[in-house]
């Protein structure tokens, strides 16, 4: 039986050419045959066409999403039960009803794929974890001095984009050597138009300070060049044009200004100097060694650009249960490659049987083609030896961590009584200044650490923001209410083992209290109060629902990891009230009037003075104010006078 309809994709999908249809069969447990069944009535509807699929449980969510140069083809393996491994017998079991997208070829399908297994996150598929986006340099290009900034997410701003970097750490260190380097600015447009002076920056030599004139457009363009030049691998000739400069200063005996080029040149030394892997002669290419130990997989990447190493990071794919080692590497470049631009040249440890269609499907990203490339010999293959060196110390390392994590992981399910270790632990704490922005915040963490995407945080509403066991009782009835609501089955991985307040018998009480009234009862709590001295000897007490107090000894490492993670929620909670703050504290009445954007707002301040001047003010006055046409003015006086 068949059920026609759109399903939900993300717009960087929408420029494929889509026919979509989504199949579905009655039956909601796990049966191999239903699954069968399923699969067989969208496979007689299908032909050979590349496209993408996603496997559906009764429920309608992704098990599985999966490409195919022909879908005809590809789906009807999953008939032939006898062939398949049993992870896959598994998802077949479980398997619904399929939803097909077609696709002009294999590469956009592998695109698209790609797109839908970030967005769905589906059990079945290999899945990149780290979820933080990559920080780039960003020399802007919309300013008449261009600044030179750190820079995440979407890249709108008008400029250019240097990277991708491993962390904000080389990032921050890379931006600080090259203001020393290049002397550019690194203050926002808005400080730039208010100095009358230098800052502390010009003194300290990182900044040529445009904003008073102490460097003209002309002069300031050329250091701009000279950084792009740089960054885009010519540090050599930057390097010789320096030298050159402070050789001809210094037999001018214009030793200040020879001094000056000298900084500047160890800076650029400094960045070339400060790289941990030797890159001489890669040009620009990215890295990618895996080892595995013990059915685990661990990735490292080094992002080379310009003969630099921009610094390398360990990734841990998850869902690997029976694939081989080039399955795995292969799922991880097309997800990684979704938002990191792919340079020209891609190097990897071992043949993929993929590498064409990747390279094809890379191309139009990297707007250009691309190279998926085994070193053989010279100065890839040393540099290929030490990501896999690297990769082999990833995994051990990790293997090391997790061991002890679920050491600790038993001792805390026997220390607070739970029937075996938890998988998700949930850790809540209130945060405001006497009442003012309070909100609520959660943390969550498990097996294998913080996971942070799923962090939350509340604005508390109804409870009076001077109680802190109201506040925790909203926040409570909210995220509960809501999981129960959202899974009553309690089968999306989202209901806590372990919950953990900080806080003592007040707010364990108020937790436990909503909790019952929600009608769950089987929810592990446990509250951490400071100890007898308040904390100073580093010990916690630990509040059972029933009454009961615990305390464990000086120096456990279980005490240390429980106090992590309160720590963590603090300082989350703590952020985030800071953040709210801040945002308060720069908050106008106008913001409250429907259509009135920052240009307009602005126009009536600049005009009336004071926000309470703008409320008094007569419709003909509002009229007057420049920049504010008569709609405007009659929204905002409707806004103060809706009597008339």
């Amino acid at each position: 039986m068949a059920r026609a309809g759109r399903p939900d994709q993300p717009n960087a999908a929408e420029r494929f050419n889509e026919e979509r249809a989504t199949y579905t069969v009655k039956g909601s447990q796990p049966d191999l045959e239903a699954g069968v069944a399923a699969i067989r009535e969208v496979q007689a509807t299908l032909k050979p066409k590349p496209g993408v699929y996603r496997m559906l449980d009764a429920r309608g969510d992704v098990l599985y999403v999966g490409k195919a140069r022909a879908l005809k083809n590809r789906v009807a393996n999953y008939t032939q039960v006898e062939r398949l491994p049993l992870r896959l017998k598994r998802m077949v079991s479980q398997t619904r009803a399929m939803t097909i997208v077609t696709t002009n070829s294999e590469a956009e399908a592998l695109l698209l794929e790609a797109q839908l297994i970030k967005r769905y996150r589906p059990p079945y598929n290999v899945l990149l974890r780290d979820d933080k986006s990559f920080p780039f340099i960003l020399l802007r290009a919309d300013h008449d001095f261009p600044r030179i900034t750190k820079h995440r997410g979407a890249r709108k701003a008008k400029g250019n984009y240097y990277g991708p970097f491993a962390s904000a750490g080389s990032v921050n260190t890379t931006i600080n050597a090259l203001q020393k380097l290049f002397l550019l600015r690194s203050c926002t447009d808005n400080f730039f138009s208010r100095r009358d002076r230098p800052c502390l920056l010009y003194q300290i030599k990182r900044c040529s300070a445009p904003c008073v004139g102490r460097i003209d457009a002309a002069g300031y363009d050329e250091l701009v060049s000279e950084a792009k030049d740089f960054l885009g691998g010519k540090s050599s000739a930057v390097q010789a044009k320096l030298n050159a400069q402070m050789e001809e200063a210094a037999a001018a005996l214009d030793f200040e200004r020879a001094a000056m080029l000298r900084d500047r040149l160890r800076a650029a030394t400094f960045i070339q100097g400060s790289q941990a892997v030797n890159a001489e002669g890669v040009g620009n290419a990215d890295v990618f060694a895996i080892a595995e130990k013990s059915g685990q997989f661990g990735i490292q990447a080094f992002f080379i650009r310009g003969g630099q190493n921009w610094g390398h990071r360990a990734f841990f794919p998850g869902h690997t249960d029976g694939l081989s080692a080039e399955e795995v590497l292969t799922a991880f470049l097309a997800q990684f490659y979704e938002e990191v631009p792919p340079p020209r040249l891609i190097l990897v440890d071992r043949e993929l049987p993929e590498a064409d269609l990747l390279a094809e499907a890379f191309a139009g990203p990297a707007g250009g083609k691309v190279e998926l490339s085994v070193p053989q010999r010279g100065d890839r293959r040393r540099l290929m030896e030490q990501a896999q060196r690297n990769a082999t110390e990833a995994l051990d390392r990790r293997a090391a961590e997790s061991g002890t994590k679920a050491r600790l992981n038993r001792e805390l399910a026997e220390f607070l009584e739970l029937p075996e270790p938890p998988q998700r632990i949930e850790v809540y704490d209130n945060s405001h200044i006497q009442g003012a922005q309070a909100l609520g915040a959660m943390i969550v963490a498990g097996p294998d650490g913080f996971i942070k995407g799923q962090y939350r945080k509340w604005n508390i509403k109804t409870a009076q923001t001077n109680d802190d066991f109201a506040m925790m009782r909203e926040v409570f009835q909210r995220r509960f209410a809501r999981v129960q609501d959202e899974d009553p089955d309690r089968d999306s991985g989202m209901w806590p083992d372990l919950v953990l307040i900080d806080g003592g018998k007040g707010q364990m009480s108020a937790a436990r209290d909503t909790l019952e009234d929600l009608g769950i009862e089987d929810v592990p709590l446990i509250a951490i109060a400071k100890g007898p001295h308040h904390g100073r000897d580093g010990r916690e007490v630990f509040h059972f629902p029933d009454g009961r107090e615990k305390m464990l000894p000086e120096n456990s490492p279980l005490l240390f990891h429980l106090q992590r993670l309160r720590d963590e929620v603090h300082r989350f909670a703590i952020g985030a009230h800071r953040e709210k703050r801040s945002r308060a504290i720069t908050a106008s009445p106008l913001d409250e009037i429907p259509g009135i954007g920052p240009a307009r707002k602005r126009a009536l301040l600049l005009h009336f003075g004071t926000a309470s001047k703008v409320r008094a003010a007569s419709l003909e006055d509002l009229q007057r104010a420049p920049g504010v046409s008569g709609t405007v003015a009659q929204t905002v006086y409707d806004f103060y006078h809706p009597g008339g």
